[in-house]
């Protein structure tokens, strides 16, 4: 299994090309299930959760050709070979739940693995269950599949989600493209990847209503084209390299995305003592190093603090001056990285869904384990500022949301390196690979 060694102490210097966002790509791969039309994709990220994904759909009969050094994918469907998506797919993420929507709606049946993912709390699929049923299909459980049948075809309908569910709000809208008549959903998921979806349907032939909004319009049955889209930029992990600038200071220039991604992030940093200036191409993050001020978190939906980034701030905020409390209301086990952090000598208390955190002077390096995705990425942060060294292992989970970490982080100047399982050296390549993946 991988690890990550790095070097902490040393400021961060540099430009870093951001990826196109994972949470993004992965519906957008499932919007191609709705049509025998291709669909190209531009911007996709190179990583294992994708890999994942593509190789779901060509099981279910669609053609994928890569070409990864450009970020394009191209999708065909024309024909389904199979409306199973079987566990040995499914296991490995609960995002192939978004294969559910769009392949009943086309073929009339499907049966689905429960899926598998990060360990990091329950996240029930009866949304996306219940919104099918409300567009007319009967779902049943078999044997730790999900059985849906619709042998007549979907037919549009009001459906108001109990929670706010990304994938969930995903699922239907695909579904709903195919149904006969109009679909009205509220309490739809309003997060920007959801928009994104929305926008490449539309250039699919859909015709949709209230992007942005909570509710929901969808006209069936949608006459689908052929169509070109570019994934947006990933506002994860965007705001996890500003917050890597505020772990050990230093000035980075972040391209290919936006302030815009991040509006109630930015401000939070900016008050914590980070600066942010536009650029033509992104924006440029400082933080000069003279005492980060410690501030109250509370993750919500968009447009609240993401989930995904509650783990980052926290690692942030090990090192703030005075404490603060950081309230996690998404899901119940996102604080398994906090036992990792107290390794490298965080001083952070856990009761329920809030932890309270005491900035101490500085971390040390040592062996620590990354037990989700964020979770991941945050040890990353956290051993940029240790002094000494820190190697992190199970790096898997990083692979499946951070293109090429180790090398955007190496060209700004971090002593980084990969090592691979069975070899005791990394690459003696990551830095040369490192300048030329930031200047693709």
């Amino acid at each position: 299994m991988d690890k990550i060694r790095l070097t902490g102490g040393r400021a961060l210097h540099g430009k870093i090309r951001i990826s196109g966002a994972k949470n993004a790509t992965l519906p957008l791969l499932a919007a191609c299930l709705l049509s025998d039309k291709p669909l190209t994709l531009t911007n996709v990220p190179r990583l294992s959760d994708v890999e994942t994904f593509e190789a779901l759909l060509a099981h279910l009969g669609v053609e994928v050709h890569q070409d990864s050094a450009r970020g394009i994918t191209r999708l065909c469907a024309k024909e389904i070979l199979s409306h199973e998506a079987p566990y040995d797919h499914v296991r490995k993420m609960r995002a192939s739940v978004l294969v559910l929507g769009p392949l009943l709606a086309r073929c009339g049946e499907v049966r689905l693995s429960l899926p598998g993912g990060c360990a990091i709390g329950a996240r029930p699929i009866d949304v996306h269950l219940k919104g099918l049923e409300a567009l007319g299909a009967q779902i049943h459980l078999e044997e730790g599949y999900v059985v849906a049948k619709a042998p007549q075809g979907l037919v549009g309908g009001e459906y108001t989600f109990p929670i706010v569910s990304v994938t969930g709000t995903e699922n239907i809208i695909m579904a709903a493209c195919l149904a006969k008549g109009t679909t009205v959903l509220k309490g739809a998921a309003q997060e920007p990847e959801v928009t994104d979806l929305i926008h490449c349907l539309k250039a699919m032939g859909a015709c949709i209503e209230g992007e942005g909004t909570s509710t929901l319009t969808i006209y069936g049955p949608t006459n689908f084209v052929e169509a070109t889209h570019a994934v947006l930029p990933d506002r994860i992990e965007t705001g996890t390299y500003a917050m890597a600038v505020g772990m050990v200071g230093g000035s980075v220039e972040l391209t290919h995305t936006s302030l815009s991604l991040l509006p109630t992030v930015v401000p939070l940093l900016e008050a914590v003592g980070l600066v942010f200036e536009e650029t033509q191409d992104g924006f440029k993050v400082s933080y000069d190093g003279h005492g980060l001020k410690a501030l109250d978190l509370t993750t919500s939906v968009y447009p609240g603090f993401p989930t995904d980034l509650q783990a980052q701030y926290m690692a942030l905020m090990t090192l703030a001056k005075g404490e603060c409390h950081i309230q996690e209301t998404i899901f119940e086990n996102r604080f398994m990285h906090v036992p990792e952090l107290a390794r490298l000598g965080a001083n952070i208390s856990v009761k329920g869904n809030t932890a309270h955190v005491r900035g101490v002077p500085h971390l040390i390096g040592a062996p620590v384990m990354a037990t989700d995705l964020r979770a991941s990425v945050c040890l990353v942060l956290a051993g940029l500022a240790a002094e000494g060294e820190t190697v992190i292992s199970r790096v898997y989970h990083l692979d499946r949301g951070y293109e090429e970490i180790e090398n955007k982080l190496s060209a700004c100047g971090v002593s980084i390196e990969r090592l691979v399982e069975g070899n005791d050296h990394a690459s003696s390549q990551f830095v040369s690979q490192a300048q030329s993946a930031n200047n693709r």
